[in-house]
């Protein structure tokens, strides 16, 4: 194992471990992970992206390398559509699929993983580029898939109007909003603000990793059997997908690379909210979240190994 990947996934495994002692030993207890997860999600995540994405200058490769960020998502739904046409799954199985693959942890995870694996401003920026593709229509599908299963009736239509409104409310989205705007007027933000934005943002990775740890301390874990099967659609499916599309589009060694170890990241931790808000398969998912953890820390780091090698 070369020295870029003992130094990427050996501290991101110290704080996973720090959060899930912390827990047990008492020094957090249950719930404070909602504290960590709000800090991160309305403060440190929202900061890092406004003052990344203000800084780059939009030009026809960065559209390239987000727009190839969202392919293997939406060919991974095109696909499970088709099979499910073909074999003729019930539309809980096709949503259950849908959700357990294209929502992954790229902010709370990928992030981290990305800066401490190449620690320059360019991988900084394009890991931010990366999550602010990947992240919004992996999240926009999926909360479309979760409210049509609430629905049951409903059309993606109906599904659709209820995210953007909820989208419209969404400190990331709008940070992202901010960001792009900043870039394409070529305004630059204050220094004074900018510098605190920056010292915010930087916390993002080390306490979105911490809190990852807290979290998996706690909930009863069954169903691990289907929760592994369906952990591979993420943790090798999709980044299988990305890896092919990366190479169709000739990108360039460090934008593939990043874009596939994004696609390879484990189910998003937030997804087990949503599960209990929709009633939504909440102990599969539970488990789906701490085997795709599990087995997502050590695949993406494979991936890393074999993209390093190429």
């Amino acid at each position: 194992m070369n020295n870029v990947t003992v130094q990427t996934i050996v501290p991101i495994l110290l704080l996973i471990g720090a959060g899930f002692f912390s827990r047990k030993i008492g020094i957090l207890k249950s719930g404070d992970e909602r504290v960590l997860s709000a800090y991160v999600y309305y403060f440190a995540l929202p900061a890092l992206a406004l003052v990344n994405l203000g800084e780059i200058i939009l030009t026809g490769s960065t559209l390239k390398f987000m727009s190839a960020g969202i392919i293997p998502i939406l060919v991974a739904v095109i696909v499970f559509v088709a099979i499910s046409r073909i074999f003729r799954f019930s539309r809980d199985t096709l949503y259950l699929l849908i959700v357990s693959t294209v929502f992954g942890s790229v902010a709370f995870f990928g992030l981290p993983f990305i800066t401490f694996a190449f620690p320059t401003k360019q991988a900084e920026h394009l890991a931010v580029l990366s999550v602010s593709s990947i992240g919004p229509v992996g999240v926009a599908i999926s909360m479309t898939t979760l409210e049509l299963y609430k629905l049951e009736t409903g059309t993606i239509w109906q599904g659709l109007r209820r995210v953007l409104r909820k989208f419209s409310k969404n400190p990331l989205i709008l940070s992202i909003l901010a960001g792009f705007s900043l870039a394409l007027m070529k305004l630059e933000i204050p220094l004074l603000l900018s510098t605190s934005l920056h010292m915010l943002g930087k916390t993002t990775s080390t306490v979105a990793i911490f809190m990852l740890g807290v979290f998996l301390y706690g909930p009863k874990y069954t169903n691990i059997v289907n929760a592994l099967k369906l952990s591979l659609l993420r943790i090798l499916f999709l980044p299988f997908v990305a890896l092919l599309t990366m190479q169709l589009l000739n990108l360039p060694s460090l934008e593939k690379t990043i874009l596939v170890l994004m696609h390879s990241t484990p189910v998003a931790v937030s997804i087990i909210v949503l599960s209990e808000r929709y009633n939504f398969y909440k102990e599969i998912i539970a488990s789906l979240i701490l085997v795709s953890t599990i087995g997502g820390g050590l695949c993406v780091t494979l991936w890393l190994l074999l993209l390093g090698s190429q």
